[in-house]
């Protein structure tokens, strides 16, 4: 009878203990630690002087997702995203399908969570769907690089199942 053998993790943390992950051009994920004292807490969601995006803030909104729920694919050709999650757990994943970029066809996946918040910089032409993995709502805070024309919005859409993106959110990847 043959063994078995299983599949070796590859490394997914630095030695300084930073999360490692594979890379899309232009995407940045800045995790913001909250400030605690007995009143409660304190997270900053966004400082110029991170100096990780330089457009103003022009728009913001709030949206919630109930637990096991999806959001996405979408992507925009003419703005960017900033979105802080600031309460639940979510997986967020990320498709690169701009031709001109050097990494192009790249995946990317993050859990983030209200222990692990994070404002995520998303650029325009990269895919990107989140899906609430918690028990409780999950809320996030979009303050996109243009606001919203009810008109013509700038939103693209795939279903969450298809065929460019190469993620299974019912298995969560694995």
């Amino acid at each position: 009878m043959k063994q078995q053998i299983g599949i070796k993790d590859k490394q997914s943390i630095s030695l300084d203990g930073e999360l490692l992950h594979d890379e899309i051009e232009g995407l940045i994920i800045h995790y913001t630690k909250p400030i605690e004292d007995e009143r409660g807490e304190l997270v900053e969601i966004y400082r110029p002087s991170w100096d990780i995006s330089p457009d103003p803030m022009v728009y913001a909104y709030a949206v919630t997702t109930r637990p096991n729920v999806i959001r996405g694919w979408v992507f925009h050709k003419l703005q960017d995203d900033r979105i802080f999650v600031n309460r639940g757990v979510v997986l967020w994943a990320f498709f690169d399908n701009r031709e001109n970029s050097p990494t192009y066809k790249n995946f990317v996946k993050v859990t983030v969570s209200e222990r692990n918040r994070a404002l995520i910089i998303i650029p325009k032409g990269v895919y990107h769907a989140v899906k609430n993995i918690g028990t409780e709502e999950a809320q996030f805070i979009n303050f996109p690089t243009k606001p919203y024309d009810r008109v013509s919005p700038d939103k693209y859409r795939l279903p969450v199942k298809n065929d460019l993106i190469p993620f299974d959110f019912s298995t969560n990847g694995q």
